[in-house]
C-alpha cells in the first residue's frame, strides 16, 4: 500500500516521509527547499524559443529510434499512413490546446483545465491519468538509451536490463534529477541546447538513407498486408501516438513562460508540424532504405535491435550508423529530462486542485521548483523502470493513458464557450465547433485501438479512482458533490462504454464480437454522443476572479 505524509521531530530535520509496503523513503528538509516552500512561486523564465523546444523535445525522443520499425513491423509499407493519422489527431489536439493554453496558463494544465470547467472531480481523474502517462515516459526514454547502449556494452542486457543495466537507467534519472532541482531557467536553457543537437541527427539520417531508396520497398509482401487494421493498430501501440505524445508538455510550464498568451499557443503548434514532418519522412526512409534481404520473411519478421543504426551499418554506412548511436543517447535522455520535470508540475496541479496532498502543491521560494512534487516524480519515474523488460511494452499503455488525459481537452474548451464566453483568448479556434468534436472522436478511436489487454486495466483503474474519491476530502471546493457528479458523469459512462467495445471489439484481446468497421462507426457514433452531453454539462457561471487571482499569485 502506497502512503504519504508529513511529520516534525524534535530536531525538525524530516517533513516528508513516503511508504510502499515496508520500505519508507524519508526526504530530508534540505532537499525539499526548507522555510523556502511555503512563500515560494513559479518563476517566469521561459521564452517562445525555450517552449517550441519544450515541445519538440518531447516528442523527438525515442520515438523516431524505435516507432518507424514497430510501425512497419505492425503496418508494412502503408505505415507511414499511421503517422499521418496519428500527425492529424494530434493537430486537432494542438489547435484545442493552444486556445486552452494561452487563455488558462497553467502549470500541468491538463489536470486544471477538466477542473476549471467541469470542477474538482474531473481535475482529480485527470490528475492520476495524468501521472500514469507521464511518469512512466521518463522510464521508458532511459529504458531506450540502455537497449541503444547494447551495441556497446552488451553487459547491460540484451531485451531485458542486467542489474548493472538497470543502475545506468537509475544513475541517468538521477542526473536529470539534479538538474531539475536547480532552476527552471537551467533546465530550460539546458534543453534547448540538447533539443537543437538531437534534431539534427534524424535530418542527417534522412538526408543519407534517401540516397539508399529502393521504391520496390513500398510493394514487397503488399503495400498493407495486415490491411486497414494494421494501419490503425500502429497509430496506438506501435509507439507512433506516443511518439507525437509529448506536444503538449509546452502547456504544463505556462505559468513559468514569460509571455504565455501569445507564445504558447505559437510555440505548440510550431511543434506539432515540424515533428509531423521528421515523422513521416523517418517512416518513409525507414521502408525505402531497408535492405531487401532483410525482408524476407516480411515485415513483421524485422527484428532489429537499433533499427536505423543497423539499417545504416547494413549499407555500408558505419559513420551513420555511429552517429546514430550517439543521439541515441542524447534524444531519449533529453525527452526524460522534460518528462520528469513535467510530471511534477502535473502533480503540482493536481495538489492545487485540492484532490491530492497539499504538501506537492508547494514551491522552493529560492529555485521556483516544486521540489515536493520532483522527488515524487522521480520516484515513480524509477518504479516504472522496474518490471518492463522493454521499450515496446510499455508505448502502448502510455499512448493510451495521455489519451485519456487529452480527450478532456475538447470538452473543456467548448464548454468554456458556453459558460465563460469573456474569457480573455489570446489565440481563439476558429471553427471549433467542428474541430473539438473531431478531436475527442479521433482520440476516443485511438483509446479502442490500443485493445482490451491495455484498456481493461486502464479504464478500470480510473473507475476505481472515482469510488475513492468519495473518501478524499476536497475543503477549499465551493462546488457541491452532487454538482460535481452531475458535471462528470460523462466521463465515468465514457469509461465504462470504452471498456465494453474493447471487451467485445477487434484490436489485442477483444472478443470480435463486434466486428468491423461497424465497431469504429459504434464508437465514433457514442463518443460524439458522450462528448455532447459532456459539454452540456459544464459548470455554469465559471468564477473568471478565482482564475484571475490565481494568475496573479
Amino acid at each position: 500500500m502506497l502512503e504519504f505524509g508529513e511529520e516534525s521531530c524534535k530536531l525538525n530535520k524530516y517533513i516528508l516521509w513516503i511508504k510502499f509496503s515496508e520500505f519508507i523513503v524519508v526526504i530530508p528538509k534540505t532537499y525539499i527547499g526548507g522555510t523556502h516552500m511555503a512563500t515560494g512561486k513559479l518563476k517566469r523564465k521561459l521564452s517562445f524559443l525555450d517552449l517550441t523546444f519544450i515541445g519538440l523535445g518531447s516528442i523527438v525522443g525515442s520515438g523516431w529510434l524505435f516507432a518507424s520499425q514497430k510501425g512497419a513491423e505492425t503496418a508494412g509499407p502503408a505505415a507511414w499512413l499511421s503517422w499521418v493519422i496519428g500527425a492529424f489527431a494530434v493537430l486537432l489536439l494542438g489547435f484545442v490546446y493552444a486556445e486552452l493554453g494561452g487563455a488558462i496558463p497553467r502549470a500541468g494544465g491538463s489536470v486544471r483545465y477538466g477542473e476549471f470547467s467541469h470542477g474538482p472531480l474531473l481535475g482529480y481523474l485527470s490528475g492520476f491519468a495524468s501521472i500514469v502517462a507521464f511518469s512512466s515516459v521518463a522510464g521508458i526514454e532511459v529504458e531506450a538509451v540502455r537497449q541503444y547502449a547494447e551495441t556497446w556494452f552488451p553487459q547491460l542486457g540484451t531485451g531485458a536490463p542486467t542489474v548493472l543495466g538497470w543502475f545506468v537507467q537509475l544513475a541517468l534519472l538521477a542526473i536529470f534529477f539534479i538538474l531539475n532541482m536547480k532552476s527552471v531557467s537551467l533546465f530550460g536553457k539546458t534543453n534547448t541546447v540538447i533539443t537543437a543537437i538531437k534534431f539534427i541527427v534524424p535530418i542527417l539520417t534522412i538526408i543519407v538513407l534517401l540516397t539508399q531508396l529502393k521504391v520496390s520497398n513500398f510493394s514487397s509482401h503488399g503495400f498493407a498486408p495486415f490491411g486497414f487494421s494494421g494501419i490503425e493498430k500502429a497509430v496506438s501501440s506501435s509507439g507512433i501516438i506516443f511518439a507525437f505524445l509529448g506536444f503538449q508538455q509546452a502547456v504544463s510550464f505556462a505559468s513559468e513562460a514569460k509571455n504565455p498568451q501569445k507564445s504558447l499557443p505559437i510555440a505548440l503548434l510550431t511543434a506539432v508540424f515540424l515533428s509531423a514532418a521528421l515523422y513521416i519522412l523517418l517512416q518513409l526512409t525507414f521502408i525505402g532504405a531497408t535492405p531487401t534481404s532483410a525482408l524476407g520473411g516480411g515485415w513483421a519478421g524485422l527484428h532489429y535491435t537499433s533499427p536505423f543504426a543497423n539499417v545504416a551499418a547494413a549499407l555500408g554506412l558505419g559513420w551513420l550508423s555511429s552517429i546514430i548511436l550517439a543521439d541515441a543517447v542524447l534524444s531519449p535522455s533529453g525527452t526524460a529530462n522534460i518528462y520528469l520535470s513535467a510530471t511534477s508540475r502535473v502533480i503540482f496541479a493536481w495538489a492545487k486542485g485540492g484532490t491530492f496532498f497539499k504538501k506537492f502543491g508547494e514551491i522552493d521560494g529560492k529555485t521556483g521548483v516544486p521540489r515536493p512534487a520532483l522527488i515524487l516524480a522521480f520516484i515513480m519515474s524509477v518504479f516504472f523502470t522496474l518490471p518492463f523488460p522493454s521499450w515496446d511494452q510499455l508505448v502502448g499503455v502510455v499512448s493510451s493513458a495521455t489519451v485519456l488525459t487529452y480527450i478532456m481537452g475538447p470538452v473543456s474548451l467548448h464548454a468554456f464557450r458556453k459558460t465563460a464566453p469573456d474569457l480573455d483568448r489570446p489565440y481563439r479556434l476558429k471553427g471549433y465547433q467542428v474541430i473539438s468534436p473531431l478531436a475527442f472522436v479521433i482520440a476516443s478511436l485511438i483509446v479502442y485501438w490500443t485493445g482490451w489487454h491495455t484498456d481493461s486495466w486502464l479504464l478500470g483503474s480510473q473507475i476505481v479512482m472515482f469510488v475513492i474519491f468519495f473518501f478524499i476530502k476536497n475543503a477549499h471546493s465551493t462546488i457541491t458533490m452532487a454538482q460535481q457528479i452531475k458535471s462528470s458523469a460523462w466521463l465515468i459512462a465514457y469509461y465504462v462504454a470504452m471498456l465494453i467495445f474493447s471487451f467485445l471489439g477487434t484490436f489485442d484481446g477483444g472478443a470480435n464480437i463486434l466486428a468491423g468497421p461497424y465497431d469504429q462507426i459504434v464508437v465514433a457514433v457514442v463518443s460524439l454522443g458522450i462528448y455532447y452531453w459532456g459539454v452540456n454539462t459544464g459548470i455554469q457561471n465559471v468564477d473568471l476572479k478565482l482564475l484571475s487571482e490565481e494568475e496573479a499569485a
